[in-house]
């Protein structure tokens, strides 16, 4: 009986070897100071901390001002995915290849259009548009706007291009343009997943919407960065229970209508 000698592989382990290094090195690199964080004298102003953060703010004239300011951000997370998703789909057609011989002139540069926006993150984008239109939920929106523009439009141009071509290739045939091809052969396909992708950016934009009122993009984000620099926990723990419960509230909303279009 002959045996066959096997070859292996030692890829893998050299990849995971340096992996290992890598970790080790970002120990050594970062001032981690764990005798601090488990001394007594920690725990026990964590233990405070959450003990006032677990008390919330629950008068009738805040809570008001909590709802108003949730409000806000529910619409500047809806406005900033509406506003992206129509500048995505406009960007995702000059994006794509949409049949074999597409010449696709403009599909480079258009790429690196949606790449350059969405990897600008929202902060930096709401601080960059706060120098131009100031504080408040609007810089907050087309910040939301610009960065999910470039996550939708590239993913939108994907969904394009995997679309099936028989369709559009039968009216190309019979001499329809471009345009008409999209709205009348490609669009019926592929406008349950471009809602579906809107969606779950908006689910997304909700949590992104509070984290800019950190800069001053307005809404919950807003109050939370004041009242939590006043150290002022009764109102922080009130904002940060509504901010849970609007996420969770979007996220189900979500989840259902695109349960919904899936049937």
């Amino acid at each position: 009986m002959q045996l066959k000698s096997r070859h292996i592989s030692l890829h893998p382990y050299i990849v995971l070897m340096g992996m290992g290094l890598l970790i080790i090195a970002s120990f050594w690199s970062l001032d981690i100071q764990l005798s601090k964080l488990l001394s007594f004298r920690s725990w026990e102003l964590m233990g405070k901390f959450f003990g006032e953060l677990f008390v919330p703010n629950l008068s009738g004239n805040f809570l008001n001002k909590v709802f108003q300011a949730s409000l806000e951000t529910l619409a500047m997370s809806a406005l900033g995915t509406l506003i992206a998703a129509v500048f995505g789909i406009v960007l995702a057609l000059p994006a794509s290849k949409t049949y074999a011989n597409d010449p696709i002139y403009t599909r480079t540069i258009t790429r690196w259009i949606l790449n350059a926006l969405r990897s600008i993150p929202e902060l930096v984008w709401a601080a960059l548009l706060l120098i131009s239109v100031g504080l408040g939920p609007f810089a907050g929106t087309l910040a939301l706007a610009l960065h999910t523009t470039g996550v939708l439009g590239r993913l939108f141009a994907d969904a394009i291009e995997n679309a099936p071509t028989e369709p559009g290739d039968v009216l190309r045939i019979m001499g329809a343009g471009e345009l008409k091809i999209f709205l009348y052969a490609t669009l019926p396909g592929i406008l349950p997943q471009l809602i579906s992708y809107s969606l779950y950016r908006w689910e997304n934009n909700i949590r992104a919407a509070t984290v800019l009122g950190v800069v001053g993009g307005g809404g919950l984000g807003q109050m939370l960065a004041f009242h939590m620099s006043l150290f002022q926990m009764q109102d922080t723990s009130t904002i940060l229970i509504t901010m849970i419960g609007l996420v969770l509230l979007v996220d189900s909303f979500s989840y259902f209508l695109r349960r919904y279009l899936d049937n």
